[in-house]
């Protein structure tokens, strides 16, 4: 029943999930607010559900909650280690560690290999809004692992990156952040990920009442894409004014390597989140015009599905309302 408890856990089916296919969903609360994002990847004896770290207790709280009942387990793997190897040279460099079977990976999709000589599952997923791999290994053989991949990816220009490396990165691509741009008061129709959220018929989930009423009403609230003027970022918790009233909060904002210009996310009213709408961010007590824009800020080479689709790998769900913004689905 382990599919069966994800499926009433996450507001996307995955009964249907085949094996060595991956799913990008979300686990949501009884008011429809998100308690974490996550990627479900299917192996033969098990299924693996890769969480934020920082919301693991909350996640295994609600996955277990889901599988009383059930003939399914739900356990905490703490001896893992997960890298994240991301970028429009991933696959060469995978290549070159020994792993052929691994780069040659469609989207969504895992496998086992032998990566440096390290046995590990590898996913052609991350969350950079590049192409790139998730690798998952026993953690004794995390440092092996690290050392064969920059070894191999030396001739690539392979870097080490940190956090602050990748939530640019992701904000360049638009994709939101748990904690910023989705949380308790941020659902997937919010964020412009209504088409995630499958309400098949009989098909019971947490937070699946609210959710109903979002997709046919529509959420007061959206998250867009902004771009400011000068040299100033609008940074989280920023007030976005439209003359003296505040329409709108900034959830995520920085100076864009890639542009070379101050951009940020931001939950706006909806009569606010047009594209071309123009705004005033209060940064410090100062005003700073700001202007929404559509996302991706920076389009990159990704390995993701069509936006068009309603989800990764997913057959289309019930009518979403359109909305002026809408955020890509986190194929890469």
């Amino acid at each position: 029943d382990a599919l069966a408890t994800l499926d009433a856990a996450l507001v996307s089916r995955m009964t249907d999930l085949e094996e060595y296919r991956a799913r990008y969903s979300m686990l949501c609360d009884e008011r429809g607010g998100v308690i974490d994002d996550v990627i479900v990847t299917r192996l033969p004896d098990r299924v693996v559900v890769v969480v934020n770290a920082a919301n693991t207790s909350p996640a295994l709280e609600a996955l277990r909650l889901a599988a009383r009942g059930r003939a399914a387990s739900v356990a905490l793997q703490p001896d893992r280690v997960l890298l994240a190897l991301q970028g429009p040279r991933a696959a060469a460099v995978l290549l070159a560690a020994g792993a052929p079977e691994a780069a040659g990976l469609r989207p969504f999709r895992a496998a086992t290999a032998r990566v440096s000589g390290v046995a590990t599952l590898v996913s052609r997923t991350g969350y950079s809004g590049e192409d790139g791999f998730e690798l998952i290994v026993a953690g004794e053989d995390g440092t092996t692992l690290w050392d064969g991949l920059m070894d191999a990816g030396a001739p690539h220009g392979l870097l080490p990156c940190g956090l602050a490396s990748r939530d640019t990165l992701r904000l360049e691509a638009g994709l939101p952040l748990h904690g910023q741009e989705l949380g308790p008061e941020l659902g997937p129709f919010e964020a412009g990920f209504g088409r995630l959220v499958h309400l098949d018929e009989g098909r019971a989930f947490r937070g699946r009442e609210v959710l109903v009423r979002r997709a046919s009403e529509g959420p007061a609230r959206r998250i867009v894409g902004l771009m400011a003027e000068g040299r100033r970022a609008p940074r989280a918790g920023d007030a976005l004014l439209h003359g003296q009233r505040q329409v709108g909060t900034v959830t995520s904002g920085a100076p864009s390597p890639s542009l070379g210009l101050p951009v940020a996310l931001a939950t706006v009213a909806v009569g606010a989140s047009a594209v071309g709408t123009r705004l005033e961010a209060d940064v410090r007590g100062s005003r700073v015009q700001v202007r929404v824009v559509p996302l991706p800020f920076v389009p990159r080479g990704t390995s993701g599905e069509p936006q068009a689709a309603p989800g990764p790998h997913d057959p289309p769900g019930p009518p979403i309302p359109s909305t002026p913004t809408t955020l890509p689905i986190p194929t890469s």
